[in-house]
Order: C-alpha cells, then structure tokens, then sequence
C-alpha cells in the first residue's frame, strides 16, 4: 500500500480544525446555553447534504491584534446550498471565534457571498450572533460593517434577504438586519440595540436589562423590527426555511407554486355568518382570513405589533399571495401611525417580489387624535397610499365591512390601481360614518325638532338605508361585483388567475420619494 501523500493528511487536518471554530470547549458552553453551534445552524437551514463551504481557511489577518492561527473561518461561516430544493446563500456568525464579532475578513466574506447571491440571483440568509464590531480592528472593521450595509440597501428588491437574529446584535451591526426583507429572532436568547444597558445607565440613570431593551417580544410588539419569533434556533431556522417558500429566488421569477391539496372551488358557509348584524360589533378577521386561504397556509408577520392591522402571506390555489386586513377587534380596524408603516412596508415587499396582495377592508378611518397628528399620521398614512399606488402587482380587494374616509382610498381602492374590487352585503363605503355624517348634515333638523335622539336616530337609519351599502358604491363603479361571502375564496382564485400576467409600466424615473 502507498504511503498517503502528507499535504492530503494536512489538508485534512486543517478541514478537521476549522469545523471545530473556537474550539470543542467553547462548542460545549454555546450548547450549554441551549444554543447552536455556526455549522449546526447553517446545517439545520440547507436540505440535507447539500452544503458547500466557501473560504473555510480564511483567518484574521496577522497585523490585527487578537488573531490567533488557530482560529479558522474568522468568525462566520459562508457558503451556499439547497433550501427546499432551491440555491440559497447563507452565513453564520461564529459566536466561538472571538464572541463573533466582526473584522475585515469575516466582512469581506460576507460581502463577497452577497454579491455571489445576487450575480446568481438568489437569496441570502444571514443568521447573526456577534458582539458587534472587533475593536482591535479599529476603522477595518467598521469599514467591514459598511460594505454590508452598502449591499442590504442596493441589493433590496433584487433577491430575498432574511436575517436570523440568534444571539447578539449590538451597535451598529443592527442596522443590517434592519434592513433586510425579513427578521426573525429567537426567544429569550437574540437581542438587537444601538446602545447598550450600561451606556443607558451612564447617560440617564436607568437601569435596564438585555431582554427588556431589546429582546425578541420588545422588537415583535413595541418596535416592530422583528417579523417572527422561534422559541429556539430550530424553530427560528424552520421558519425561514417556511418564509422562503412564499418568496421567488429573485425580483424576475415568479413566486413558488405548490400543491396544497384545497379544493380552489370550496365554499365557506361560515363566512355568511360571521360579521355581526350590529356595526359596531366585533369580529375575527384572522378567522375569516383562515377560511378563505389554504388550509393552514397562514403566515402573519409582525403578530403583536400594531395588532389593529394584519400582514402575512398565505396561498390561494397553491399560490402565494400576501394578505393585508385590519383586525376589527382590536380598536375597531382602525388605522394609525404604527398600522400604516405595517402595512406600507409589506406591499412593497410584495411589489418587489411579484406577489400579488389580497387587502381585506374593515376600518372606520384613521385614528384621530392630537397625538396622531402630532406624531406625523399624515406622513404615515402617506406611505400606504404611496405603496399601494406604485405597486404593479395584482391586487384584489374585499371590502366586508366598513371603509370610511381616508382608509377607504388607501387601502386598495380601485382609483389607485387595485384590479378587482370586491364587496360582502355588509359592506359600508362612505366619508365617514353614518352617525358623523348625520350630525354635519342634518345638524339644524335635529336641534329644531321636538325629540332631537329619535330625529337623530331615524335620520342615522335613513342616511344608513341610503348610502351605507354596497349597492350604493356598485352603482357608482366603486366595487366591481357585490358576493356572498361564502364565494370569496373562489371568486379571489378566478380573479388572480385572470389578472396574474398583468404588465404595468411606470413612467421612466430613479426612484420616488416615499414620505418616509
């Protein structure tokens, strides 16, 4: 037998040590705190075996401070792989290489894997677990952080970005996740923040602690940052392999089409049934949204954040599609500064990514108030507008019950571009309400007469009777058809395969300028 030749064996033995990171010892403590190792994600993410490690060599360079020649793949891992069959680029942060943090190399890694994505048209994934920026590194490594900013914000809209925040993500580093497509977090164990605890505490005296600043529920519900949330890294990794399936690899192709085994043509009896003969009564949109799309294909985004407005994407016809509503209960539908940004944000993912937006209209206008106005509600509802108007795909509109005033135009009404319009019986398009309306209206009437509640009551119900129905916007050309709502789903499947091949050209521009 030949001797094996000493530059195979030293090969590899450099493999060998460059899987282990950090070190078995530092593996054992990431594994102690119920978290995953870098190439235990990046394995968890990709389909089986598919896998293949780009640069696992690369070290820091020797005239930074710190660097040790032990250390290989300078605190990421990158490479590209299949995810449910399709190309996707990922990297994952090596919490065992210098608490992840990171220097010019890992930065040129990422940056170069980026870029590999985006010539090869696909999407990438980075899951993030760093202290922030390696400080013997200096400017390299902000410098580093930069070339990934620069490639988040050009690289928008061209393929999927999805971060997946597992551990830390301090500083300025936050700003990458931020601008991806998509953020999830993980229970408990990631946190994102500007400024730390300590340095809140030295400027204001507060005294605060990691998961209260910026934990996985503060950015899910209070800041909006965060669109899902696993109770682990298994959980956290499924759901961006889940998410991955309603998206295109790039802004040219279209969406993934699966079998989802639901007949296109089923009725939903309970649909007629669920929006109460009272007005004000409330009801669940999430229920009806349940009843209408696939089978258990939901998926909202954002869940407790601005909870008077759902997103998410769902299939219809094993086609996905995303979904916008307002959740009448939860102060009523109505919408307001964080629901407009919810919102807005969402259609334009969808616009950039050829999926077509089912808007579901229930909300009895926008919030007044002088703190909505204060805080800018024009410029917020601004954007919905601006969202749905710029957006060329598909869009189909169910109007189940109220759409007053403002929310009635930007919430995809047919004057700024939604194709099909549709309307329940128990739709009310108007102004505003009917108790305003009589009130501006009939306002002398109702002093002079000689019971004003029963004069202002039989009034509500003529100006209600009158035009507070379907038939009324019908009529007018507001609503293309008026149906039952047992017939929504199939009615939503006819249309969007209709109007699926829809081409719209905008007219020849950089780019608008949304009132962000």
């Amino acid at each position: 037998m030949l001797d094996e030749d000493p530059r195979i064996l030293e090969l590899r033995e450099k493999r060998k040590q460059s899987k282990l990171g950090g070190g078995q010892d530092r593996i054992d403590k990431q594994h102690a705190k119920g978290k995953l190792f870098a190439r235990e994600r990046i394995e968890l993410l990709m389909d089986p075996g598919t896998f293949i490690e780009l640069e696992p060599f690369t070290v820091q360079r020797g005239d930074h401070m710190g660097g040790s020649s032990n250390e290989m793949s300078d605190g990421v891992v990158t490479g590209f792989g299949q995810v449910n069959g399709r190309t996707v680029y990922a990297y994952a942060q090596d919490f065992t290489i210098q608490g992840g943090a990171l220097g010019e190399m890992q930065g040129k890694k990422i940056a170069r894997l980026m870029d590999l994505a985006v010539n090869t048209g696909c999407p990438i994934i980075g899951m993030i677990d760093s202290g922030g920026a390696r400080i013997q590194e200096g400017v390299y490594s902000l410098g580093a952080y930069a070339e990934i900013f620069k490639r988040n914000a050009i690289y928008s809209g061209v393929v999927p970005q999805i971060s997946i925040i597992m551990g830390p993500c301090a500083g300025g580093a936050a700003y990458s996740p931020a601008v991806t497509d998509l953020v999830i977090m993980v229970d408990k164990q990631s946190f994102m923040f500007l400024t730390g605890p300590q340095v809140i505490k030295s400027v204001t005296g507060e005294d605060i602690d990691f998961e209260s600043l910026g934990g996985a529920q503060v950015h899910l519900g209070l800041s909006g940052t965060a669109h899902l949330v696993g109770a682990d890294d298994k959980s956290a990794i499924a759901l961006a392999r889940q998410a991955l399936t309603y998206l295109p690899s790039n802004n040219v192709e279209n969406t993934p089409v699966v079998d989802s085994g639901d007949d296109p043509n089923r009725m939903e009896e309970a649909l007629n049934q669920i929006v109460p003969l009272d007005p004000n009564s409330p009801y669940s949109m999430h229920a009806a949204i349940d009843l209408i799309v696939d089978h258990g294909s939901f998926l909202e985004l954002q869940t407790t954040f601005a909870q008077n407005a759902i997103v998410g994407f769902a299939r219809m016809d094993g086609a996905a599609v995303g979904i916008v509503s307002q959740e009448p209960s939860q102060m009523a539908g109505v919408m307001d500064i964080n629901a407009s940004d919810k919102i807005a944000r969402f259609v334009r993912l969808c616009d950039a990514f050829n999926i077509p937006v089912i808007t579901f209209v229930d909300s009895p206008g926008f919030l007044p108030g002088v703190s909505q106005e204060h805080n800018g509600v024009i410029r917020h509802g601004a954007k919905v507008l601006f969202a749905y108007a710029e957006s060329t795909v598909p869009k189909i509109s169910v109007t189940t019950r109220k759409s007053y005033g403002g929310a009635y135009v930007v919430l995809s009404s047919k004057f700024i571009g939604t194709d099909v319009t549709l309307a329940w019986p128990s739709a009310e398009i108007a102004v505003m309400g009917p108790g305003g309306a009589v009130n501006i209206l009939h306002n002398k009437e109702i002093k002079e007469a000689a019971d004003p509640v029963a004069e202002r009551e039989k009034l509500t119900e003529e100006y209600r009777e009158a035009f507070l129905n379907p038939y009324a916007a019908a009529r007018a050309g507001f609503v293309d058809d008026v149906i039952e709502p047992k017939e929504t789903r199939k009615r939503i499947i006819q249309s969007l395969r209709a109007i699926r091949d829809k081409a719209i050209s905008l007219p020849a521009r950089k780019h608008g300028n949304i009132p962000l």
